[in-house]
């Protein structure tokens, strides 16, 4: 997952030293917000300038205007690697997202926009950027909606590459990892404090959270779930289905009973000499795997999970015997290897 420094959230350094401050540690983007209602296009190509002169490092530009169409000339000029539209701000009647050769171009939202909004610029966008508190502001708490919101859109647009703004710390940003987000802007928690660790901490894991599992996980409708006497071939629909490599297992009473991983579908096959209709699903539950509860925090789970010598690349989740959903880590594991 890279990371776009937010550079207007630390107003007390030039603009150039923050910069390379940002570049000594390889930042992947330098983030730059532009309200034209609060900063005048000058003052931000006179930023920009400044920043070109320090740093080779793609611009990570976010425009929130009426009438972002103005500043096309601005873009080319400028050869912005990477610009997002605010979409609830738009007022223009015929807006389109231009085109350029310099340029990956963005639709942005918040939290209380519908990702259907994206559909109507899909055609001239390589991604979309979620604001997850207010735009434009620095320091404000991530909104957990968000979350589903992020899964939601992989599931539409799987092509189109995800990337979250606001309220990211080494919480949040590990959660990121989780969701296969691509890149997160850090404002605050990065350049308001030592660079070099608070980087360190969004690269790599989550340090101390509270935020409950329940907050983040997919929920059980999300969850591929099938019934004690299925048939090994609804194993393998399932599985396909859903994209996960795993299903779990539940009986007549909606009781969690146990998971089949790919592994165990392997496992199967080989035992029965590749025999599908002699092969019994019963046995090859998994009748013991590794779960934990809804409520249990970031740092319980990852205990758990470090507790076993055998990758874990996904767990259940489950309160009382009842599936109330799953994690997985397929992205995670991708991200750091």
């Amino acid at each position: 997952m890279k990371i776009s420094a937010s550079l207007y959230s630390n107003k007390t350094k030039k603009i150039e030293t923050l910069t390379e401050e940002l570049d000594s540690v390889n930042i992947d983007m330098l983030h730059v917000d532009f309200n034209d209602k609060k900063i005048n296009a000058d003052k931000i190509e006179d930023d920009i300038r400044r920043i070109r002169k320090v740093s080779k490092t793609p611009i990570d530009l976010h425009i929130i205007s009426e009438t972002p169409s103005v500043y096309n000339n601005l873009i080319e000029r400028n050869k912005i690697e990477r610009v997002a539209f605010q979409i609830e701000n738009i007022n223009e009647e015929k807006f389109q997202i231009p085109n350029n050769k310099y340029t990956e171009f963005g639709i942005a939202v918040t939290t209380n926009t519908s990702i259907n909004e994206f559909n109507k610029y899909s055609s001239y966008c390589k991604y979309i950027l979620m604001m997850t508190t207010t735009p434009g502001e620095s320091g404000g708490d991530f909104n957990n909606a968000n979350f589903k919101k992020i899964r939601d859109f992989k599931k539409l647009y799987p092509e189109k590459s995800i990337h979250v703004d606001g309220g990211i710390n080494d919480e949040i940003g590990f959660i990121m990892r989780i969701l296969g987000v691509q890149s997160v802007v850090s404002g605050s928690f990065l350049v308001k404090n030592d660079i070099a660790k608070s980087l360190l901490k969004l690269k790599s894991s989550v340090f101390n959270s509270k935020l409950k599992v329940k907050e983040f996980m997919m929920t059980k409708d999300e969850t591929p779930i099938i019934k004690e006497f299925s048939s090994f071939q609804e194993v393998l629909v399932k599985i396909n289905e859903f994209g996960f490599g795993y299903v779990l297992i539940e009986n007549q009473n909606k009781e969690f009973v146990g998971i089949i991983s790919m592994a165990d579908v392997r496992k199967g096959l080989i035992s029965n000499d590749f025999d599908i209709d002699n092969i019994k699903v019963k046995d090859i539950i998994n009748y013991k795997p590794v779960s934990v509860e809804s409520d249990r925090d970031i740092n319980y789970m990852l205990k758990t999970i470090q507790n076993h010598e055998f990758l874990i690349s996904f767990i259940p989740i489950i309160d009382n015997r009842k599936i109330r959903g799953s994690i997985t880590f397929f992205n995670l594991i991708n991200s750091e290897s």
